[in-house]
């Protein structure tokens, strides 16, 4: 006989979450609607999915390239279905709707498909698992949870809400970090030029001379040759090491290694966990509020929050929350998580409201994040321009040594 995992608030308004036997979810529901309002009742799931292998997560990464839509889209279609679902509307006619006003033909190809499923008696969970390059984990998991508890409009407008929050605060790492990359870039690019152009055409003029050079022009000169010979091989070298790092990845001690590292960067690595954290505390929070279990909840943040060292403290604090530890007991003895978010989760258990503090916990870092981006702004793009201009001028004045030494020789003589 399956376990089930359930979830539902009795007559004083408590949430009470634990695990019942029954023949099927529909016996299980009836047998907890004597106890109190039921909010959500899912098969139990007791082990985290195996690490997929590298092979699979390529083919899913590829997957996802040839079937992602923007994420405006995803926004607009998930508040529109609320919405039509909310004023009435069946989900087969809200879907219909939305299919005739959808332009993208990517995104209307899924729909179609999401649809014909509708008809067929799938549920609308599991219509959308069908497509994993579009819904992800966490979406498919609060739409079935919205399903059980009949208040899919709500979900979906709080996912909306969840993945516009989301988006803003990607775009401000993203913005943080922009900047710094594109003037390294530009700087190679400008490093390139002068060792591929601009100095062979100096050497050729110093060479009709026959003049000695200084020694920091011959090392320049030597450099240039170098690169100018190599250069295609150099290009190719360059792209099958940007591979094999993305391969790297994708092995289980390679992507914990990167993403140790990641963390451990100055600055970056504190802005990049505080997202994280961020991202942790959105999504646990608002599967938490719908009533997916916590061991369930536990494993779709586990899939949606990228890094294998918060991904490891996860599987750490499942493991103990399994025993019977309490959630932020967990997560405290797991050694990754910050002791601001602990402490906010334990006073949510302390509570019952731990969606809330989670919410709070998701403002807090995220103006972490705001103020990071804010630091890095004023003091990154100054830093940057005076080191562009270091490594330029020392190039120049390197180059124009001989002419400086010919222009010295010249007035002794004079």
């Amino acid at each position: 006989m399956p376990t089930f995992a359930y979830v539902l608030k009795d007559q004083d308004g408590r949430r009470i979450e634990d695990m019942i036997r029954a023949v099927n979810v529909e016996a299980a529901v009836e047998s907890l609607r004597k106890k109190g309002t039921v909010v959500s009742v899912r098969e139990m799931k007791t082990e985290l999915a195996g690490e997929p292998s590298i092979a699979e997560q390529m083919a899913l990464t590829i997957h996802r390239w040839r079937t992602a839509v923007p994420l405006r889209t995803l926004v607009f279609f998930t508040r529109q279905l609320s919405t039509m679902f909310s004023a009435g509307l069946t989900l087969e006619k809200s879907l219909s709707n939305l299919l005739a006003e959808e332009k993208g033909v990517r995104f209307r190809r899924v729909l179609a498909r999401v649809n014909t499923d509708l008809k067929k008696g799938m549920s609308l969970s599991d219509s959308l698992a069908q497509h994993p390059g579009v819904f992800n984990n966490l979406y498919v998991a609060l739409v079935h949870a919205g399903e059980i508890s009949g208040s899919l409009h709500v979900i979906l407008e709080q996912l909306s809400d969840y993945m516009e929050a989301t988006a803003e605060t990607r775009r401000k790492v993203i913005s943080a970090l922009s900047y710094p990359i594109f003037a390294l870039c530009f700087l190679i690019l400008a490093l390139v030029v002068l060792m591929v152009k601009i100095i062979p055409m100096f050497q050729d003029v110093y060479n009709k001379f026959g003049a000695k050079l200084p020694g920091p022009t011959r090392m320049l000169v030597y450099i240039s040759h170098q690169v100018s010979s190599n250069f295609f091989v150099a290009m190719m070298i360059l792209l099958a090491f940007i591979g094999l790092m993305w391969f790297i990845s994708m092995t289980r001690r390679g992507g914990y290694v990167l993403d140790t590292m990641k963390l451990r960067f100055p600055v970056f690595g504190n802005l990049i966990m505080n997202s994280l954290m961020n991202k942790f505390a959105k999504t646990f929070g608002i599967l938490i509020g719908s009533g997916v279990p916590v061991l369930e909840s536990i494993d779709h943040v586990y899939k949606v929050v990228p890094n294998r060292v918060i991904q490891r403290g996860l599987k750490s604090a499942k493991s103990m929350v399994k025993d019977g530890f309490s959630i932020s007991v967990a997560l405290k003895k797991s050694m990754v998580f910050p002791a601001t978010l602990v402490q906010l989760i334990a006073t949510g258990e302390e509570t019952g409201e731990m969606d809330k503090l989670l919410d709070k916990a998701a403002y807090f870092y995220e103006k972490q994040v705001d103020a990071i981006v804010d630091r890095l702004t004023s003091l990154i793009e100054p830093m940057l321009i005076i080191i562009i201009g270091v490594v330029i001028g020392s190039i120049v004045i390197t180059i124009y040594l001989p002419i400086f030494y010919l222009g010295m020789k010249m007035r002794a003589g004079l």
